[in-house]
């Protein structure tokens, strides 16, 4: 777990994203607008009510549950070190004016705070190298034997979820062009070609060993399922922010085309390579 925010900013991020996102999301709103015009009605101002929300029947009262909502999900990383009823006296005081401690206290107690963030931050980062290898040691143990799986000497597990009858990439620096889907062990995504509806092309020469390894092994029409443990994978720095170190990944590779590379050709790579 990461603190991503300054302590200072947690309140004021939560308060920024709702018009942030109201601007990166006019397209989807508009589309959404035109799906569920019968759940929304317009009040007399021209703003818009949502119908059907106990003890919510005004626009004043939905936006500051949303606000609200926003505010929370900004906190959830230090929820643990949150009471909640002290935190809405602190705005409704703040709001009339009248808050409970002056402005040097208030800014005593912020920088208190943040040490005590920033320290733990820290032991956090420190202990995670080894935990996520642990995590993946454990896991691909396991994972060893389940029916199908098959692991290689360099310790790259593999499954054929289907066999194709074409050919294999001919050197180590075939082109290939795959379409290909990557989580991490818990089964989080981070990369998808079939998100973007476009295979991707590179050059085995350039991504790393797990996946060099584990598509050499395929012929082009097959579909395999790799687990690449970190060290044939992103090691000890990982791929940030996605791929954390010493992180085993699991990626879903089919095989479309393969043939060399032309001199000169410049490689489309999976994320993070």
């Amino acid at each position: 777990m990461k603190f991503k925010q300054p302590v200072a900013l947690v309140m004021a991020g939560a308060l920024m994203c709702v018009s942030l996102s109201a601007c990166s999301k006019d397209e989807k709103a508009a589309d959404g607008a035109a799906k569920s015009a019968d759940a929304i009605t317009s009040t007399a101002s021209g703003s818009e009510t949502v119908k059907g929300l106990s003890g919510m029947n005004t626009e004043r009262k939905q936006v500051s549950y949303m606000i609200g909502m926003d505010i929370a999900k900004s906190l959830k990383e230090i929820e643990q070190e949150i009471d909640v009823d002290m935190l809405t006296k602190g705005m409704r005081d703040q709001m009339a004016d009248k808050p409970l401690v002056t402005e040097a206290q208030h800014t005593q107690i912020r920088e208190a705070f943040s040490v005590k963030l920033q320290a733990h931050a820290e032991k956090v980062a420190a202990e995670l190298p080894k935990k996520n290898l642990e995590a993946g040691k454990a896991f691909l143990a396991k994972n060893k034997g389940a029916p199908g799986v098959i692991t290689t000497a360099s310790g790259l597990q593999y499954q054929v979820l289907r066999q194709g009858a074409g050919a294999k990439p001919a050197t180590d620096d075939a082109l290939v062009k795959v379409h290909y889907k990557g989580t991490l062990i818990d089964g989080t995504p981070f990369d998808s070609s079939y998100d973007r509806n476009e295979p991707a092309q590179f050059s085995l020469a350039e991504v790393v060993p797990g996946w060099a390894e584990g598509v050499k092994l395929m012929s082009v029409g097959s579909k395999y399922k790799l687990w690449i443990p970190s060290e044939l994978g992103w090691g000890e720095t990982g791929s940030p922010p996605v791929i954390g170190p010493n992180a085993a990944v699991v990626f879903e590779v089919e095989l479309l085309e393969t043939k060399p590379r032309p001199a000169g050709e410049a490689p489309q790579m999976p994320a993070g390579q």
